[in-house]
């Protein structure tokens, strides 16, 4: 009898430890979950794309690795940005984004690298060895994207020509219609858009350009705050844990 009491009280001590760990409100014990805002910009990320794109599959394994869990919300480019900088939004980050600098965010280590590339007209190459060789041309940038911090500078100051637009595709159709003379893009979105629908009449006369303008890492932009930083910390150690570089691989080619 004295045995089996015994026996009850501890199995109900280890059941009231367990209550306690499991709302204690440690982050070991708990899963929560990350909400950030991104873009349509296929093939990383796309709310109609497997898995929602090659980033968002790698953001949500690294979370997963850390017990967690990720939703992701798409909105025009701006807006995606604009919405993880307020204060009280569900959002605290925003991805893929390119590193710069930034009092509002803060960013995580590489998910990927992106091939910051020109796309020419197969008649009009565009011949440069230097970045300032760029300033003869009128390069189309998308709006609020982040290009080089020195093609940027240049922009700025009004050293180089340039137009926005308020996407790649845009930017495309301007660039086969002669209105550009060059355009900045990434290199797998550049081949991921020319083969859609409505777009494979461009591929007859744009190319990628033989020299790209910079590698860039995709990283997540997490807001500035300490709930932000400790989300980022997180982040970081997941994709420790996984293999980034396979999920990322695996996603390209499918798209």
């Amino acid at each position: 009898m004295a045995k089996t009491a015994i026996t009850f009280f501890g199995r109900s001590a280890l059941f009231i430890l367990l209550l306690l760990l499991l709302y204690s409100g440690s982050p070991v014990a708990r899963a929560d979950t990350l909400q950030l805002s991104s873009l349509n910009w296929p093939p990383y990320s796309g709310q109609m794309l497997q898995q929602q794109g090659a980033c968002v599959a790698v953001v949500k394994a690294a979370l997963a690795a850390m017990g967690h869990e990720l939703k992701v919300n798409f909105y025009p480019w701006s807006r995606a940005i604009k919405l993880a900088g307020m204060p009280g939004s569900p959002y605290l980050g925003y991805f893929p984004e390119y590193y710069h600098q930034s009092d509002k965010f803060i960013f995580s280590k590489p998910l990927g690298f992106s091939q910051l590339a020109l796309v020419e007209q197969v008649q009009r190459p565009v011949s440069w060895q230097q970045l300032q060789d760029l300033q003869r041309y009128n390069l189309g940038v998308v709006k609020d994207y982040v290009n080089t911090e020195s093609l940027d500078r240049a922009m700025d100051s009004g050293r180089q020509p340039f137009e926005l637009a308020n996407s790649d595709e845009q930017n495309l159709r301007k660039l086969a219609a002669a209105r550009i003379d060059a355009v900045v893009i990434d290199a797998n979105v550049y081949r991921y858009l020319l083969r859609q629908q409505g777009m494979e009449e461009l591929e007859g006369k744009l190319k990628l350009n033989r020299q790209l303008l910079a590698s860039k890492g995709l990283l997540v932009a997490f807001r500035n705050s300490e709930e932000g930083q400790r989300w980022r910390d997180i982040f970081d150690q997941g994709l420790a844990r996984i293999d980034a570089k396979s999920i990322l691989e695996q996603h390209l080619k499918y798209h």
